[in-house]
């Protein structure tokens, strides 16, 4: 009885999703799409409970070590949450102005962010493969909830094929894991592991495991749905794509690998540096050509996840904490573009092209400032949050082994390269003429880009002062000396 209630304890972040879920799912099938506003407010509220209980806690494990709370789990659930609740807002507003709103959207999100707290939280190669799924089902379904646009349609029908071969690696991974272990918790996978012997079959299995959850982090070469998705889906479904999703699948690797194969570093290490110095060649020199603003930030978002990567393959405490700071920055500088993006309108629109922000100062000041906010910190130009952010990926790169630093070399190479499209749109927005007539801004849109970017700078300076010591405690779980 002690283990039910520690359980349900630990789990009552997912319990609340998911008994809300079935509720709100039952009272918008009675509204339908008349009720899309409240099903919004009410899975909002969800949202905000949720954060609420997975920050203030207990820690733990449950259910014979499939499920686990712990520092970094209670962090990336209340970063999660956050998100999806700004989502749910520029979403509601985005497709009542199309006109085409829909009450399942904001369930969906809701059980996108159940998927991932499953994930976070897996102890276990059967709660890691359930928690992916269920995130990855409601995604695709997300990129293609427009019915009607043919982009989005296609967007999701990408999404979902490549996303099936990439469940199928990640099975087959499983497969010969459990195969070669007989094993499916993480610390029972870990004690299996003869370290002194090279087991071919394992390195087999979790090559196929990482290259699964490449994919869903869109690093290269698992990243050829990024663009096409990102260009293709609505919007504020790009906005949650981009932040939470990858957060998730993240905060997923660092567990399997600092837990089940921290024993075997090497093996995994060499893997991760590959995916990462291949992130830093197509995202940096993609996003060079791109003239669409979500296919640009999709290139971005490639180039970044090869920073992250890059501080995993450290395996070190400092490397797991650089990878929980960076992507809170990641998240808010991604949303707060996403959302400048919503409320910069023309012909009833977002804009699409990077062009249209030509000559953006002379027409609406106050936007041109939130972008060049966020756009320098993505660049990760001192002092806006992004650099920080950076600052400690390549610090605990160089505070590894020796010869890691050509790799952290390569990073700085790639963000240098990167900073030629970031600055290419402050170009546009600062010293060209405008091209566009812009509509009103929606106002929902433009408060958040606006507290979004106040967020990146200078807020971030203050809140990482408390924010770091939370990142070095989950850190100190995991990463082994190398």
């Amino acid at each position: 009885m002690n283990d039910l209630y520690l359980g349900l304890t630990l789990a009552a972040p997912e319990l609340i999703l998911a008994i809300g879920i079935m509720f709100v799912l039952i009272f918008g099938a009675v509204r339908g799409d008349k009720g899309a506003g409240a099903v919004s407010l009410l899975c909002g509220a969800l949202l905000m409970a949720a954060a609420a209980v997975a920050a203030f806690g207990p820690d733990g494990e449950a259910f014979s070590g499939s499920f686990t709370v712990d520092t970094m789990a209670r962090f990336a659930k209340t970063v999660m949450a956050l998100a999806g609740l700004v989502v749910i807002i520029l979403a509601q507003g985005h497709f009542d102005r199309m006109k085409s709103m829909r009450f399942e959207f904001p369930i969906l999100v809701l059980l996108a962010i159940l998927g991932m707290y499953m994930m976070v939280s897996a102890g276990d190669l059967i709660a890691l493969y359930i928690g992916l799924e269920l995130q990855s089902l409601s995604l695709y379904v997300l990129a293609s909830i427009a019915r009607n646009d043919e982009k989005s349609s296609e967007a999701g029908l990408k999404y979902f094929v490549l996303g099936a071969l990439s469940s199928g690696l990640l099975l087959y991974g499983i497969s010969l894991i459990y195969g070669f272990t007989g094993a499916m918790n993480f610390e029972a996978i870990r004690a299996s592991i003869d370290v002194s012997s090279h087991n071919i079959g394992l390195t087999f299995g979790l090559v196929f495991l990482i290259s699964g959850l490449a994919f869903k982090v869109s690093a290269a070469p698992f990243h050829m749905w990024t663009p096409d998705v990102y260009e293709g889906a609505p919007t504020p479904v790009v906005a949650f794509f981009a932040g939470a999703p990858k957060m998730a699948a993240m905060i997923l690797l660092v567990r399997v690998l600092e837990t089940a194969f921290g024993g075997i570093t090497q093996q995994w290490q060499q893997v991760l540096l590959a995916l990462a110095v291949l992130s830093f060649i197509v995202g940096g020199l993609g996003g060079l050509k791109q003239t669409n603003i979500k296919r640009l930030l999709a290139y971005s978002s490639i180039i970044n996840m090869g920073y992250v990567l890059l501080a995993l393959a450290v395996s070190s405490a400092l490397g797991v904490s650089a990878i929980l700071v960076f992507f809170l920055i990641y998240v808010v500088d991604t949303l707060g573009l996403f959302a400048a993006q919503l409320a910069l309108q023309k012909d009833q629109k977002s804009i699409e092209n990077i062009s249209d922000v030509s000559g953006l100062a002379k027409s609406d000041m106050p936007m041109a400032i939130v972008i060049t906010v966020l756009v320098l910190s993505m660049l990760g130009m001192p002092p806006m949050g992004g650099f920080w952010g950076k600052f400690m990926v390549f610090g605990a790169a160089l505070s590894g082994s020796a010869w890691l630093w050509p790799y952290a070399a390569a990073g700085l190479v790639a963000s240098v390269v990167a900073g030629f499209y970031y600055l290419r749109i402050l170009k546009l927005i600062w010293f060209d003429a405008p091209q566009v007539q812009f509509d009103s801004s929606p106002s929902e849109a433009r408060l958040v880009a606006i507290i979004l970017a106040i967020i990146a700078f200078p807020v971030m300076m203050v809140a990482l002062s408390l924010i770091y010591p939370v990142a070095e405690r989950a850190g100190a779980l995991f990463g082994n000396a190398l």
